[in-house]
Formats: C-alpha cells, structure tokens, sequence
C-alpha cells in the first residue's frame, strides 16, 4: 500500500513539472510569434537594385542598430553597428566581386531580416 501511494505521489508531481514546463514553452512560443509577426510588418527599401557603383541605401520605418552583408558562401564583407539607432544608412562597399549577397538588418527590439541584394560591382 505504502509503495503505491509513494508511486501515485512521484506520478503526481512528475506531472505537474512536465505540465508547468509546457505553458513555459507556450509562453516563449507566443512572444517569439509576436516577434516574427512584427518583422513582417517592417517596411524596407534597399535602392538602387541592382547595386552599382558600389553604394546603395537601406532605409527602414524601424530603427536599425546594426547591418550585415555577406556573400552567398557566408564571409561577413561589411558590418556596422550603430551608437544611435537609424531609419536610413547609406552603404559604401570597398570593391565588392560582382554577385549576390545578404543583407542582415538588425533592429532595437533585437529582430532581424534578411533581405537578398545583386551587386553589378563599379562602372
């Protein structure tokens, strides 16, 4: 008697822990949702497309605090992070190969998105 009660106690709280870990990750699974749902309401613009002349601007209605640009095998060819978040950044690249890249942006509230951009390289 004494063994089934002490089994019904340890079922009972095993349970509850595995029950209390589900609505933890519930709750982080909704505000990871908010937050996806929240980049897809940024509007961004990445002009002139395709890139020439090496320059092209990223002009955001979120602030940004940071920008990423790799090439398509992942080498960070440019990377800048901001002291004051920005609306708009002009991008200058020191003799990028002609190609495709990412864009990584980075925003305040610690979203990102990842936009592709073709770069022609200068005249």
């Amino acid at each position: 008697m004494k063994h089934n009660l002490l089994f019904l106690f340890v079922l009972s709280f095993s349970l509850n822990l595995f029950s209390q870990s589900d609505t933890v990750n519930l709750a982080s699974l909704s505000a990871q949702k908010e937050s996806l749902r929240d980049a897809f309401n940024v509007n961004i613009s990445i002009y002139p497309v395709p890139v020439r002349d090496n320059v092209f601007t990223i002009k955001s209605d979120k602030e940004i605090s940071s920008i990423k640009i790799t090439n398509i095998i992942g080498q960070d060819i440019f990377r800048v992070k901001y002291n004051t978040p920005q609306l708009q950044s002009k991008i200058v690249l020191e003799n990028p190969r002609r190609g495709m890249y990412l864009v990584v942006i980075f925003f305040i509230d610690e979203t990102r998105i990842v936009k592709k951009v073709m770069i022609e390289g200068s005249n």
